[in-house]
């Protein structure tokens, strides 16, 4: 019988490629969504249970019913701005509802769970690349958010004998190649998915916020990883604890940057298409660069990112939103989607 992993998230985007990533090594992961952002056709490799992060006695439930061996988290509010305008939101579901999963975890003597962190509990970097000692001192409620987890999760290792580590992504990007499962958010904040609904004409331009930062062409450089590569990480952390590895966090980036003018260009080399630009000043609290240095991860985990070539995760994404844009075409596409 395959062991099984509860993946709270798990309809969403990454959570859905980390199923799949679960499935391909040996897993039966159980999707445990609300469907507020995720989506019933991204759960293909396992059960799904519509529920909410908050509803500890059905998360017991789950536990017990599936019996569940280790948990992957993925549940959470994620957007920046929001979390600045209501940081109680972010507070409430991404801290306090995450204290009544690790708390139903540790009594149902669940030892092992995997975190989906954010390298926005870094803040302002004061070096590049940045690495896991470098201070962490966020500059919003979402990044806040992630480190009080990353915090409640090292004092819970100590008293109650919970493994974990913390994974702290960088700009996640792409989609499966082949083309069953990609990135569908409402509202859509992430730059390449811009991009390439403009290059499908969904949008009559995209912005390029800030032009003047001391970087090659004078646009923000940031770190793309491509999901399977973060899912497949999440695997590798999953073994590491039941090897009985310490508890950790670690970076997930290529360590490569890409500015935004280096993405558009990328676009428009994959699709064939012209993308409509606008300038625009600076946006406040935007870093010129964010790159990772992600050689714990492969020291320790065993991770190499697969997909490096910005022009091949580009074009999985490419291939996904094609697919999306005829869907939504479609009578019930919009409402399905």
């Amino acid at each position: 019988m395959k062991p099984s992993v509860l993946v709270t998230g798990g309809a969403g985007y990454i959570g859905s490629h980390a199923c799949k990533a679960l499935d391909a090594a040996g897993y039966t992961p159980v999707a445990y969504d609300s469907l507020v952002f995720g989506h019933r056709w991204a759960v293909q490799w396992g059960p799904l249970v519509v529920g909410d992060l908050a509803d500890t006695a059905l998360i017991r439930k789950t536990i017990r019913d599936h019996n569940i061996g280790a948990c992957i988290h993925f549940a959470a509010f994620t957007y920046v701005g929001e979390s600045v305008t209501d940081p109680r939101k972010y507070f409430r579901n991404n801290v306090v509802n995450t204290l009544g999963l690790m708390d139903s975890l540790v009594e149902a003597g669940v030892k092992r769970m995997v975190f989906s962190s954010t390298c926005a509990t870094y803040g302002d970097p004061e070096y590049m690349p940045l690495d896991e000692t470098h201070r962490q001192h966020p500059v919003n409620p979402y990044g806040e958010s992630k480190l009080m987890v990353e915090r409640m999760l090292h004092w819970y290792g100590r008293a109650y004998g919970l493994g974990w580590t913390a994974l702290r992504y960088f700009n996640a990007s792409g989609a499966d190649p082949e083309g069953r499962i990609g990135e569908e958010h409402d509202p859509e904040t992430h730059l390449i998915p811009l991009v390439l609904q403009t290059a499908l004409g969904e949008r009559s331009h995209i912005g390029i916020f800030g032009t003047d930062y001391p970087t090659a062409d004078g646009t923000a450089v940031r770190d793309y990883i491509h999901v399977d590569d973060l899912a497949d990480a999440h695997v590798l952390a999953l073994r590491h604890l039941e090897r009985g590895g310490e508890s950790q966090a670690f970076n997930l980036g290529t360590g490569t940057g890409h500015s935004v003018r280096a993405v558009i260009e990328a676009a428009e080399r994959v699709t064939g298409q012209t993308v409509p630009v606008q300038l625009a000043p600076r946006r406040e609290g935007d870093p010129a660069v964010l790159v990772a240095e992600p050689k714990r991860a492969r020291e320790v985990l065993g991770w190499q990112p697969k997909h490096t070539d910005l022009d091949g995760i580009v074009a999985t994404a490419w291939n996904w939103h094609q697919l999306m844009a005829e869907f939504r075409r479609l009578p019930f596409g919009k409402a399905v989607a």
